[in-house]
């Protein structure tokens, strides 16, 4: 065993000195693999196939129904009618509850999922408007326009959003910079969701408790809404319309209670809302509880929108906020519908290519707008089918079911928003986020309380944005800049650690995870944990530096040998640049001052291809790289011994 091993290692050093020899008469030093920027390659189906195969290869990844459509079946068509008429259920009535929110978008759940189920490839996700999107939305267009004073201007803004939020969506995937989202990390997705459905929910307690919409504040802060909400608890209140509210509230919080503790009974939820609409609407319709200060919807537009490119502004100054605001709808959109495409994925093993997936996603938007997907998968979809019956149900209900719809009351709307948003709050993954990482933690907070707090003395974060002009909430620029505060802290602060040799092994690890290892007398044998750039480099020196400070304080203290040979493990260093290999450079000629032999261990071959190009390796000797920390410690226990 030991004979293979040293074979082994042979081995390994023939192929360093190669790389040594190829580096040297090579004039560019360049690396030699090519770099992974995309971890999928889209044409390698494409690879050695004649034109035909090509052409149909190529209308099937535009149209992914073409390739799975030819296996449709029977079978699949049943449990898709069933998962088609159960997402349309959730459909409606939420639908009406987020026009609330952006009133464009009750019309939203009839051509998008048409589009997705033609051009997605994921079975799971049901298109439509959610409660997230639609309150950014509202929110950045009402900075705009007033949608009391200027409806037309309103709405041609909305068109004007969405499509360039489509725009966005499609470019980012054509161009396959989905990579851009996972800059979105998953502390701030978490704190960011719960934070809007906070917002949301405390925007509904005015339907909730029937509270009259000219007295209620126009803030969105935690303070500023409770405010409003006490001011009017004697003369704006309606008892009424808080029974409607509560009791729907309380039902619908109940049947989700029920489907989460038995999956069999999904249906329960899903169909509570519906359910809800209907008989809080027959309710007040038989006892004209309008007359009592019940508010009620009163009109739905019937019917479709007609085609509304010609209202799309595309010079102007609304072009240019409209792109704005539908760049943050936009990625904030294919943020939420990215990771439930991807957490649907993983539960059944499915691969999902992002990027793919942003081109539909776009396209529906350009042509129609903006996801039930929990529903959807429960309700056992096993194709996009089910898009297209649901997108039929609700082509029926706005044609001819709409007019039924005038007697519902706002009260049950906003209780049906609540219950939905509710779900956004994951406090178990926040409480995770608290034991696993701090910095996730503060960037969970910071998206959750940007939306909640007013910053300073009064002033809202309406009104900050409204004085700077910025269309960006602070609780986006909160949770963004903690996010790259925790990534430079990562990037300009690698972890280094001392390694030690573990008893009756050849095996060196932290010796502060293995208090066992033991290290070795005469040397310091120091790993850095990242790849050396610019951003790190001197921080990378310095830090050697200190430990080998530290170290010689307590050999001198403790009479011991001192440090004749520093090795540095260099099996995590991806790459390094000028600046890593010139903060090397330095830790050379200091140590040289020292008396102390530098020495590198296993360093990667991006790593010795730029050591070679600089003539670094041959500054320190090529003799002083080896393939492992075990190599040179064996090496220079030798010399030591002969010392």
């Amino acid at each position: 065993m030991s004979n293979l091993i040293v074979e082994e290692d042979e081995a390994k050093k023939m192929d360093i000195r190669r790389i040594s020899s190829s580096s040297s008469s090579s004039s560019s030093g360049r690396h030699s693999e090519e770099l992974p920027y995309f971890h999928k390659d889209p044409l390698r189906p494409f690879k050695d196939q004649p034109r035909w195969r090509q052409f149909v290869l190529g209308l099937q990844s535009v149209f992914p129904i073409l390739e799975w459509g030819k296996d449709y079946n029977l079978t699949n068509l049943r449990v898709d009618l069933i998962a088609g008429f159960t997402i349309a259920s959730v459909c409606i009535p939420q639908d009406i509850g987020n026009a609330k929110l952006a009133p464009e978008y009750v019309y939203s759940s009839f051509v998008p999922p048409l589009i997705y189920a033609f051009m997605g490839s994921s079975r799971d996700i049901a298109i439509g408007p959610v409660a997230v999107v639609s309150l950014l939305l509202g929110t950045m267009l009402q900075k705009v326009i007033d949608p009391a004073e200027n409806t037309v201007e309103y709405r041609r803004l909305a068109f004007t959003a969405t499509f360039f939020a489509g725009i966005t969506q499609a470019t980012l995937g054509f161009f396959r910079l989905g990579f851009l989202i996972d800059f979105l990390s998953h502390a701030a997705i978490v704190g960011f969701m719960a934070g809007a459905a906070i917002t949301i929910a405390l925007q509904q307690l005015k339907g909730l408790l029937g509270i009259n919409i000219n007295k209620f504040t126009k803030k969105t802060d935690i303070i500023s809404v409770m405010r409003s909400v006490w001011s009017t608890v004697h003369h704006g209140w309606n008892w009424e319309t808080i029974v409607i509210g509560l009791s729907f509230l309380a039902f619908l919080l109940l049947a989700k209670y029920i489907g989460k503790k038995n999956k069999k009974l999904f249906w329960v939820p899903a169909i509570a809302p519906l359910i809800s609409v209907i008989l809080s609407t027959f309710f007040v319709h038989i006892t004209h509880a309008e007359k009592h200060g019940v508010e009620i919807v009163s009109h739905i537009r019937k019917g479709v929108n007609p085609p509304s490119l010609d209202e799309i502004y595309f010079t102007g100054g609304y072009a240019i906020k409209g792109f704005k605001i539908g760049l943050v709808a936009g990625m904030i959109a294919l943020m939420e519908a990215t990771a439930i495409e991807r957490t649907f994925a993983t539960m059944k093993g499915d691969q999902l290519d992002g990027n793919r997936e942003m081109v539909p996603l776009g396209t529906m938007n350009i042509l129609g707008s903006f996801t039930r997907s929990a529903v959807n998968n429960l309700a056992g979809c096993k194709t996009a089918v089910s898009n297209i019956v649901m997108s039929c149900i609700v082509l029926l209900t706005l044609e001819v079911i709409t007019p039924l719809f005038k007697y519902t009351p706002k009260a049950i709307i906003s209780s049906i928003i609540i219950s939905a948003v509710l779900s956004l709050i994951d406090i178990q993954a926040i409480i995770l986020l608290w034991k696993i990482d701090i910095f996730d933690f503060v960037a969970c907070m910071g998206a959750l309380l940007g939306a909640n707090v007013s910053p300073v003395s009064g002033v809202t974060c309406q009104q900050i944005m409204t004085y700077t002009g910025d269309i960006f909430e602070l609780q986006n620029t909160l949770w963004i800049s903690i996010s790259f505060i925790k990534i430079l802290l990562q990037v300009t602060r690698p972890r280094t650690t001392i390694l030690g040799k573990l008893p009756r092994t050849n095996i060196y690890r932290n010796i502060y995870q293995y208090p066992e290892a033991a290290k070795v007398p005469g040397m310091l044998i120091v790993r850095v944990d990242s790849a050396i750039y610019f951003s790190n480099s001197n921080y990378v020196k310095e830090r050697i530096l200190r430990w080998l400070t530290d170290v010689e304080e307590q050999l001198k203290e403790n009479q011991l040998p001192r440090i004749q040979y520093l090795i540095v493990g260099m099996s995590p260093v991806t790459d390094i640049d000028t600046s890593g290999i010139h903060a090397l450079e330095e830790l050379y000629k200091n140590l040289q001052k020292r008396d102390i032999q530098l020495c590198l261990a296993n360093p990667g071959q991006a790593v010795i291809d730029k050591l070679h190009a600089s003539n670094f390796a041959y500054l320190i000797g090529e003799d002083k790289i080896f393939v492992s920390v075990a190599d040179a410690v064996l090496s220079y226990a030798q010399k030591l011994e002969e010392f």
